[in-house]
């Protein structure tokens, strides 16, 4: 087990332990008058408390997001493939924490060379050697746990559910036609590999964060990358059968539950809170507090705004005033501004929210017109807001606007590529794509023997004969 080298998530900026906290004082008035001891080591103990306790309890809250996920994405598919997308969920929330836990942590923090590529290739990863002594007994090991800032394992936890988040934008975007182990093996090499290959250039201390490229809480480094993930993986797998008809008109796709996806945009919405204020990687004192704040607040505006933004142009982009748009309005206004939520100035987080908001919704026309089926519109929400929500750092955050754009194209082309190449590889192996029969039966039935909704009657799609009748 290594010692976490590394002094947080974001190269550049360290726990904190520059400030008192009141409860510090307190604490340490209260030992003056009870033991006479000194009272500047209780700050430290307090801070190592409080900061811990921020990674463990903001991860907890971004964990829940795979419950937002799932909602979502089970709601917008049809009702025989609801069972397969728990699955799927499920499955990849624990994938990715396997998977960091073996190799991925270390390779993206671990030893990673000041403008370098990558870090070790060492497998698990674990409490420092300092804190394995404090629990084996060894008080004199306190001074330097307290001297790390955190608990290395907190630390690590924060960081596994931000791959789980990576993950799950791929699972939507290919419900309804991905076979569910060969989902699960792109998803094992995504979260033990891609992503912390890309963190390592940014977060890590690499090359990226070298040149200064900055990206708060993940507009590219988690959102930007799950969207490139998924487009490579619509390509290859192709759209559902029925989506595009033989004219080239788009059918339509009705979620089944529509309450479902709602309360899964909700559930996110929440979740977003802990992935952005947590991203401030410390709450040791009063800056901490006020610059958390913030972030909470600007991420709650640039929501709002998303939201409102989509819905106001929906009629004319897609002829109608859409609630899904608006959905996928207030996704995408929390990734735009997840790169920069740290602003001072609310009204920018109300603006780069409401671009977001736009630009998702044009980008589902846009995907509809080149025919590529992305299910619950992740592409547009993560990949096309993401990548605005990193530019707009240069607008309110200070940012070098080449440096972002260098970052956003090299790590797309990356992540792209390579996605491409191992979707393509799996679909030359095992395959990628269920059966005719399987699609049009349902997942559920055909791969799980189960259906999610029991008590109903799952009727043929109208176009499923048509395109069955065309392959034949």
């Amino acid at each position: 087990m290594k010692q976490n080298e590394s002094s947080g998530r974001r190269a550049g900026r360290p726990i904190s332990s520059r400030t008192v906290t009141i409860a510090g004082v307190l604490a340490g008035g209260a030992v003056l008058v009870a033991a006479g001891t000194a009272w500047a080591s209780v700050p430290n103990e307090t801070q190592f408390v409080l900061n811990t306790f921020s990674f463990l309890i903001w991860g907890a809250l971004i964990m829940w997001m795979c419950a937002g996920f799932t909602m979502l994405e089970s709601g917008s598919v049809r009702t025989k493939n609801a069972s397969v997308i728990c699955l799927k969920n499920i499955g990849l929330y624990s994938i990715a924490g396997l998977a960091y836990y073996l190799i991925g942590y270390n390779l993206m923090y671990v030893e990673v060379p000041e403008g370098g590529w990558i870090g070790t290739i060492d497998l698990f990863y674990g409490p420092s050697a300092d804190e394995l002594a404090l629990l084996g007994g060894d008080e004199s090991a306190k001074a330097a746990v307290l001297d790390q800032g955190y608990a290395t394992m907190s630390d690590w936890f924060f960081q596994m559910v931000f791959v789980a988040t990576a993950a799950s934008i791929v699972s939507g975007t290919l419900a309804e036609r991905v076979k569910l182990w060969s989902f699960f093996i792109f998803i094992t090499i995504l979260t033990a590999i891609v992503y912390p290959i890309v963190g390592a250039w940014t977060w890590g201390g690499g090359w990226l964060a070298g040149m200064g490229f900055q990206d708060f809480a993940g507009s590219t480094i988690v959102h930007s990358t799950g969207g490139w993930a998924a487009l490579a993986g619509a390509m290859v797998v192709g759209a559902r059968r029925g989506k595009f008809r033989a004219d080239g008109t788009v059918r339509p796709s009705t979620p089944s539950n529509i309450p479902s996806v709602t309360l899964g945009v909700f559930i996110l919405w929440l979740g977003w809170f802990g992935f952005n204020g947590g991203s401030q990687l410390a709450l040791a004192g009063t800056v901490d507090a006020v610059a958390m704040s913030n972030v909470l607040v600007n991420t709650n505006l640039a929501a709002a705004a998303g939201v409102m933004a989509a819905i106001s142009v929906s009629r004319p982009i897609l002829g109608r005033i859409d609630l899904l748009a608006g959905l996928n309005g207030a996704i995408a206004g929390l990734v735009a501004i997840t790169a920069g939520p740290d602003i001072v100035d609310h009204y920018w987080a109300i603006i780069i929210g409401a671009i977001g908001g736009i630009i998702c919704t044009a980008g589902l026309r846009f995907l509809d017109a080149v025919k590529i089926d992305d299910v619950v519109g992740a592409v547009p929400a993560h990949m096309f807001a993401g990548v605005w929500g990193t530019l707009a750092v240069c607008i309110a955050g200070g940012a070098e606007f080449w440096v972002q754009l260098v970052g956003v194209v090299s790590i797309g082309a990356f992540v792209f590529v390579v996605s491409w190449i191992l979707w393509t590889v799996i679909e030359k192996t095992v395959g990628v794509r269920v059966s005719p029969t399987v699609e049009q039966l349902g997942q559920d039935a055909a791969e799980l023997g189960m259906e999610s909704y029991p008590e109903f009657v799952v009727m043929p799609e109208p176009d499923d004969f048509e395109e069955l009748q065309r392959d034949e």
